[in-house]
């Protein structure tokens, strides 16, 4: 079973954690998980380059150490470097000291201030240690744009269908992502419907 969004019970579990954003406007944040890598990321900052739109990359640590200057470059471009735990740990396998000092080992590449759980599994004992050093940032739609199987086209489908005022969405800086090909579409799309694009959680 696809879940595109977080289960509700996950709002209650973590009640400071962002889902959604709040601004008068109709809002939306774009968000990159796993890069950079330099056969996916320069490509994706040019098409957000030519549709001016800012987005906030999701790093993971050991990328960000092996990548720098794509680090750099993110930050250049007017975008946001968020921290995505350095080896990509599933918080629900690990020990709140391991996985702790992984977000803490990895801030030290990407951000000192927000946090994106990989997999969006992290257990109650961990969000509270790490929510007093970042602010987490989960999502509304999950594209599952990393996943061939499933399909651009039904990628793109889901966040049509799936979009509404606040939605914070995922994709995946990764050369295996599809989104490369349908971003550019999906972002005319949600002008055409008026939502502007930000990059405040």
């Amino acid at each position: 079973m696809r879940l595109y969004r977080p289960f509700y019970l996950a709002r209650r579990f973590f009640p400071e954690a962002v889902f959604r954003i709040t601004s008068p406007e109709k809002a939306i944040l774009l968000t990159f998980d796993d890069g950079p890598h330099p056969d996916s990321t320069p490509e994706l900052l040019n098409i957000l380059d030519t549709m001016n739109v800012r987005a906030i990359f999701f790093c993971s640590g050991n990328a960000a150490e092996k990548y720098p200057e794509l680090v750099g470059e993110i930050k250049i471009r007017g975008h946001i470097v968020g921290n995505h735990g350095y080896n990509h740990l599933n918080g629900w396998r690990t020990s709140v000291k391991e996985y702790c000092e992984n977000a803490v080992r990895a801030s030290r590449f990407t951000s000192d201030s927000i946090f994106r759980p990989p997999y969006g599994r992290i257990r109650i004992s961990q969000y509270r240690h790490l929510k007093n050093s970042f602010r987490i940032v989960f999502w509304d739609i999950m594209s599952y744009d990393y996943d061939n199987s499933f399909g651009a086209e039904r990628s793109l489908d889901v966040l049509k269908r799936k979009l509404r005022p606040g939605s914070v969405i995922v994709l995946h800086d990764i050369p295996t992502s599809t989104c490369r090909t349908f971003l550019k579409e999906f972002i005319d799309a949600s002008e055409r419907q008026d939502y502007k694009f930000c990059i405040s959680v």
